[in-house]
């Protein structure tokens, strides 16, 4: 409602309103107690942390598999490849190289390329060939190591393996049927007397392992000669090893992906928001994988 006041000017009557009153100020918030403000870092500091973790697992369990399926398409028509040029390794070859085919039907395993090396970069790759020992085939003790979980856990199932059970192998020499005959673990190994055998490594759990469970298979016919002059194994190829030159890669890589995200940031406040989005998005997503691929590297490499 206007309230209005009434002025004489000579014969006129002027209306003049009635001043508005002032608005009283709002009262001015306190600013947080320090104890608050150290309180909400915490808990973003722990929310982040959290997700890092949560996406860890994830990349474990549910990304790591992609990739692992991804080299074994390659390695298997680099390894057919070499196979049909007859240049295939039959002795020592570099690490994660391609050095045979592994197929156990019982436990669903098809085409399984195994890569020379034990350590927990090679068997992101696929099963693997300990280098001291002789490849699938060859006269002697052929050790093959491979996940149980991760990066596909291609020996994860090895555990259902029965005696009588067969194991096909193609290396540069042949194929070779194995029969699965004996079973141990990293506290019980196998004793076995016969030369000519084949043994599958793996952990004893999906979650933490604690040791390894073996498969012992002998060789169906006779074995094809074995070159010897293999490299010595190192801390790394044994199992459940971790792999601590993947330390220094990590802290490059989570170093990288910090700076990449301080530029977001700023991206994101000075610049169209988007934008910012669209062009600092994959850098991120290719960043924080390498960060989780080194970080799967210092886990027991049979994880």
């Amino acid at each position: 409602m206007t309230v209005t006041t009434a002025a004489s000017a000579g014969d006129e009557t002027v209306v003049l309103p009635k001043p508005a009153a002032e608005p009283e100020p709002s009262p001015t918030p306190a600013p947080p107690s320090k104890a608050r403000r150290i309180a909400v870092q915490a808990a973003w500091v722990a929310t982040l942390l959290s997700g890092l973790l949560l996406g860890f697992v994830v990349f474990l369990l549910a990304l790591s598999p992609l990739q692992e399926m991804h080299y074994q398409a390659a390695a298997y028509r680099t390894f057919q490849d070499r196979l049909a040029n007859a240049v295939a390794p039959t002795g020592s070859a570099p690490d994660g190289q391609p050095v045979a085919i592994i197929d156990i039907p019982k436990i669903g395993l098809r085409h399984e390329v195994v890569v020379e090396g034990t350590t927990g970069r090679d068997l992101m790759r696929g099963p693997g060939h300990r280098r001291d020992t002789a490849l699938p085939g060859q006269d002697g003790v052929a050790v093959l190591f491979g996940r149980g979980a991760s990066f596909g856990g291609p020996f994860g199932r090895i555990n259902e393996l029965r005696v009588g059970d067969k194991i096909q192998v193609t290396t540069a020499q042949g194929q070779f049927s194995y029969t699965v005959n004996a079973y141990g673990t990293s506290s019980h190994p196998i004793s076995d007397p016969d030369r000519d055998r084949m043994v599958l490594t793996t952990s004893n759990s999906d979650w933490v392992p604690n040791g390894t469970v073996l498969v012992g298979a002998r060789l169906d016919g006779d074995p094809q000669p074995n070159p010897h002059g293999r490299a010595a194994i190192v801390a790394a190829d044994h199992a459940l090893a971790q792999d601590t030159g993947a330390l220094a890669a990590l802290q490059l890589w989570a170093a990288a992906l910090l700076g990449t995200v301080a530029l977001a940031t700023l991206a994101v406040r000075y610049w169209v928001r988007r934008a910012a989005y669209l062009a600092f998005a994959p850098a991120l997503a290719a960043l924080l994988w390498a960060v989780y691929e080194n970080a799967a590297a210092l886990l027991p490499n049979l994880y």
